[in-house]
């Protein structure tokens, strides 16, 4: 039937060297003129008659004007102080290094601007993309691990030591998720049992436990039957498994109605943090008085009509996804009406029969299908089985509680990954839908739709 799913330059110039001077010189120029003096290794054109120039007059004393009668010597003028050759020729070198200095002065006030504007690009596509995020575990997370709090650690300390331990995925998001959500409570020294890969949320909540004390965590996930919840209690707990299933031996003793054959359904599922020094009773009471709670806020208060409800939302939660639940709850409403002739009261469910054969399966065979001695097989049995199958979730009890006005009698999950389920209401429209599921079963890994 329907199955569940799991070069910059300075400024200024430098004339060209005289294309007349076989070498190179190292003259000093500026302005487009050569105020350097030959050397070894250069003729100095400019100087020709041992005279400077200068815009064209000329400053220079002549013997043969001697000889003009009009000739009176000129005054010595002293234009230029005569330096070493040495002094002078260092100029160069200095030029050069100002402008080394000023490229260098640029290139890093650029460099400064483009890092800054590379910095400020980054944190703004961080925050637009919400890259900024600090990493989280969804949660609730997985195994047990004992975590140990010493006298005078702090958030960040905790943190740090549960990273450590990969309960948490980050330090700085536990320690924010504390600020948020301790309500000015501390985290009290001593052990915690915590589970691997938890929230930060989750995992504050785990240490803060009832003021802070040392708690055993348990998360009891929907839909595990009684045997897997006391397996999960006795693992985070360390309670011996004998004494879970010896009280489950007298149902009645946690308030269950007379019909109820087992605790099966009533404990409720959750994350929980008991107390270390709890005991296996305190443990199932709380779970059952959880589960009481759930019934009443869907509305639920008799006593026998809960029994029933939730029978209903353990095949409910079994037989689709939550999506599906108030879907698949009317149509079990049809199949359970008296005048119902499509399937004469007949549930038909998979989930039930593989329950009472104690194992989890896909398939059927037409023996089993048949066997009325199985009180779980609802297609053999009419109507409820005799108790749950497992344990609902609040969804799965709403679901039940308050069914949607449909018209199917039939569902199916025709792929198993994703969970789509589809209806119908008529056998013949059901066959096209079962085929449906077995073409995508002939598509997976063997073993898939086992």
């Amino acid at each position: 039937m329907s199955h569940s799913y799991p070069g910059h330059r300075a400024s200024g110039h430098e004339s060209e060297p005289d294309p007349s001077a076989g070498t190179q010189g190292d003259g000093y120029v500026a302005d487009g003129q050569d105020y350097g003096t030959a050397d070894g290794y250069h003729q100095d054109t400019h100087q020709s008659d041992a005279r400077w120039e200068d815009g064209g007059q000329d400053y220079g004393n002549h013997p043969e004007d001697q000889h003009d009668p009009g000739y009176e010597p000129a005054p010595v003028q002293h234009f230029f102080a005569e330096e070493p050759a040495s002094r002078r020729s260092r100029r160069p070198s200095r030029d050069k290094q100002r402008r080394r200095r000023r490229r260098t002065l640029v290139m890093a006030v650029v460099l400064a601007v483009f890092a800054g504007v590379v910095f400020g690009l980054t944190v703004f596509l961080r925050d637009l993309l919400g890259m900024n995020e600090t990493k989280d575990y969804p949660g609730p997370g997985e195994g047990t691990v004992s975590f140990v709090v010493h006298p005078g650690d702090g958030p960040l300390i905790i943190g740090n030591n549960l990273v450590s331990e990969d309960i948490v995925a980050s330090s700085e998001k536990f320690v924010e998720t504390f600020q948020q959500e301790s309500d000015g409570r501390e985290i009290q020294p001593g052990t915690y049992e915590m589970r691997y890969q938890m929230s930060s949320s989750g995992a504050v909540t785990a240490l803060l436990g009832d003021g802070g004390t040392a708690v055993h965590y348990a998360a009891i996930d929907r839909d595990l039957r009684l045997n897997e919840t006391f397996d999960r209690l006795t693992e985070s707990t360390g309670i011996p498994l004998a004494e879970f299933e010896a009280l489950a031996a007298s149902p009645q003793d946690f308030g269950l109605p007379a019909e109820a054959v087992s605790l099966e359904g009533y404990l409720f599922p959750g994350e929980y943090r008991f107390p270390v020094d709890m005991t296996a009773a305190e443990i199932i009471e709380e779970m059952v008085a959880n589960a009481f709670t759930a019934l009443e806020e869907s509305g639920v208060t008799d006593p026998a009509e809960q029994y029933d409800v939730l029978t209903k939302a353990s095949i409910i939660q079994a037989e689709a996804g939550e999506a599906d639940y108030a879907t698949v709850a009317g149509a079990i409403e049809n199949r359970l009406r008296g005048d119902n002739t499509e399937t004469n009261g007949l549930i038909q469910s998979d989930a039930t029969v593989t329950y009472g054969l104690n194992r989890k399966s896909y398939n059927l065979t037409p023996d089993e299908k048949a066997d009325t001695s199985n009180p779980y097989n609802t297609y053999a049995n009419p109507g409820l089985p005799v108790g749950p199958i497992g344990s609902p979730s609040v969804e799965a009890i709403d679901a039940a509680a308050n069914p949607a006005d449909v018209p199917y009698f039939y569902w199916v999950t025709v792929n198993l990954d994703s969970g789509e389920t589809k209806f119908s209401s008529t056998l013949a429209e059901h066959a096209k839908y079962v085929a449906e599921y077995q073409e995508w079963c002939g598509t997976q890994k063997a073993g898939r739709c086992e």
